[in-house]
């Protein structure tokens, strides 16, 4: 293990569990890499420069029923409160095109008493109508947050419904442009959004996804999202990682909080290395699995497989090596019960990985009427769930199953199942708990 403490900011650290030995000809290296950020920013210490732009979802569908669009102006105006003096801030309305709410002029405005009261002002004059093009609400808010001189630059976009008024190439044309410029929570609020819409916004601007079902809620979460912001000390988090000659990098994915694949969003390093971005960090831990393909050696050999570390790279910025580092080994041995033994990290986070995945395949199919197969997937998640103590998944499981046994994964396909529940089993599936160390 080792660790860094930046200037005014958070203490990194990284920690390695591996089974390091491989039997004669092993080939595949696993690893889980936790990266821990203690003692940086909470709400009421000190603030890194940051700037956050509020997308707020204006069409005609937020007026269905009413109290949608009001319950939205209140959790805007909840989360304007929730911002620290200092920090750069916008809305902007979001409908088939992109507008500017507050404070306009392509600028962002500065929070104190005085701006938070003009941007609570400014929000109780919209109002819901016009289509959904979310690609330009992202656009407009990359524009605000380049003119910021900050170092932390977030998003938070909220919507009712699928994005109808512009193509999915143009969408996926806009999350590439802003990959990397700013980091992005996205909320589903009511059940006439696409699930893969929200999730897949989150997931490329490195943010969360959640569903606020019940829109009487989004105060709550948009509070919660704001204090988890103002929170971050550093940006543009990096994890490099160094590998050999003869090696291969099989994949690299997050696994805690929640299961996201990085392996193809790699930047090249420098001879032999590569950046996986990892998005911004508070006081807080996170989980990855690393697995490295090297070459066969003979039994009593050992090597490097891996070197993995930590540095922040803002565009156009210098890169800053945040100093932990933790290594990945192999070893060649012909102790079978050496060889053989899976990692009860690496065991608990491949399970998840599975539980997420049957979640959605077994969804999926049962949208396309495949009862058979979403039966035998669901229960296999079923299983999953039981077995590594996801709790949480288990509940929402139940909303879709019946379990007849959890620990063979025996169940029954609900015959009515609420449209919210299915969409946050969907929304949700990627959550996970952490392994017990």
């Amino acid at each position: 293990m080792a660790n860094f403490a930046k200037p005014g900011g958070p203490r990194f650290s990284v920690d390695v569990y591996q089974n390091e030995y491989l039997p004669e000809g092993g080939r595949e290296v696993n690893a889980i890499v936790t990266v821990t950020a203690k003692g940086g920013g909470t709400p009421a210490g000190p603030a890194a420069p940051a700037a956050v732009v509020l997308m707020v979802d204006c069409s005609g569908s937020m007026d269905y029923p009413p109290t949608k669009m009001r319950n939205a102006r209140d959790a805007t105006a909840a989360a304007v409160d929730t911002l620290r003096d200092g920090t750069h801030f916008g809305i902007v309305d979001g409908t088939h095109v992109a507008r500017e709410v507050y404070p306009g002029g392509g600028r962002l405005a500065v929070a104190d008493p005085t701006t938070r009261a003009q941007a609570k002002q400014a929000l109780r004059r919209l109002g819901a109508g016009g289509g959904t093009a979310i690609g330009t609400w992202l656009r407009l808010a990359d524009r605000l947050l380049a003119g910021a001189d900050v170092s932390i630059r977030h998003g938070i976009l909220l919507t009712d419904g699928r994005n109808e008024h512009e193509s999915a190439a143009e969408l996926k044309d806009a999350l590439d442009a802003c990959a990397g410029r700013f980091t992005c929570d996205a909320r589903g609020v009511g059940t006439d959004w696409e699930v893969k819409e929200v999730t897949g916004i989150a997931s490329a601007l490195l943010g969360t996804a959640d569903i606020v079902a019940d829109p009487a809620r989004l105060t709550e979460d948009f509070t919660r999202i704001m204090e988890s912001t103002m929170g971050k000390e550093v940006a543009d988090v990096a994890l490099r990682v160094w590998t050999p000659v003869g090696t291969r990098i099989k994949f690299m994915k997050q696994v805690a909080p929640t299961v996201e694949e990085l392996t193809d969003r790699r930047t090249e390093a420098g001879p032999r290395a590569g950046d996986y971005p990892t998005g911004s960090w508070g006081d807080e831990s996170r989980d990855y699995h690393l697995c490295v393909e090297v070459p066969a050696a003979g039994l009593g050999q050992e090597m490097l497989a891996a070197r993995v570390s930590l540095v922040a790279a803002q565009p156009d910025r210098e890169v800053q090596n945040l100093g932990a580092q933790g290594l990945v080994r192999a070893v060649w041995t012909d102790d079978m019960a050496a060889s053989t033994s899976l990692n009860s990290q690496v065991a608990h986070y491949t399970g998840q990985a599975e539980l997420a995945q049957a979640i959605r395949e077994g969804l999926d199919l049962r949208k396309a009427g495949d009862m058979d197969g979403a039966t035998a997937k669901l229960g296999r998640a079923v299983q999953l769930a039981g077995v590594s103590g996801n709790a949480d998944t288990a509940k929402l499981l139940a909303k879709v199953v019946d379990v007849v046994d959890a620990p063979t994964g025996t169940v029954r396909l609900k015959a009515k199942v609420a449209e919210a529940d299915e969409m946050t089993l969907e929304t949700r599936s990627t959550k996970t708990v952490r392994v017990k160390k």
